[in-house]
């Protein structure tokens, strides 16, 4: 084959530190903006930001060339550092660990909606019950001792 076609899509979530709702409402969607534009910077194709107090969710496209740590690690740290400097909230930061969710094309539609309606989600199931449910059904591996 002459060329490369690809896509690759993936649910990303991860939560502030200890889990502490500091996202304020306030300042949301200009971290959720602010997100997005770092992943573009990243020539990755941001196609859902979204979240509530305590975590964030993203729906991006990423490239051949992308390695996926190396992504996360700017997405945390550059918007780590846009909350200090400009929100001005100096002791934010984001958990070390991340999920991220492989999704396939005829579901990312379905992913977009999800993460659209985060807050009406959030009020019938915690953060940890929503995890736990992504790991299970992705079949992920994982030990509740160092899950949180």
């Amino acid at each position: 084959m002459p060329s490369t076609h690809l896509s690759l899509h993936y649910h990303l979530v991860f939560s502030t530190k200890d889990r502490i709702a500091m996202i304020a409402p306030e300042w949301r969607e200009r971290l959720h903006a602010f997100l997005g534009g770092v992943v573009r910077q990243l020539d990755g194709i941001p196609q859902a930001v979204g979240g509530v107090g305590d975590h964030v969710h993203l729906l991006i496209g990423l490239g051949a060339m992308h390695r996926l740590a190396d992504v996360m690690r700017e997405i945390k740290s550059v918007s780590s550092r846009w909350v200090h400097d400009e929100v001005g909230v100096k002791l934010f930061s984001w958990q070390e660990g991340y999920g991220a969710f492989t999704v396939g094309a005829p579901q990312r539609q379905g992913v977009v909606e999800y993460i659209a309606n985060q807050e009406a989600h959030h009020r019938v199931k915690s953060f940890q019950e929503e995890y736990v449910d992504f790991l299970r059904r992705g079949a992920v591996e994982y030990d509740d001792r160092y899950l949180w």
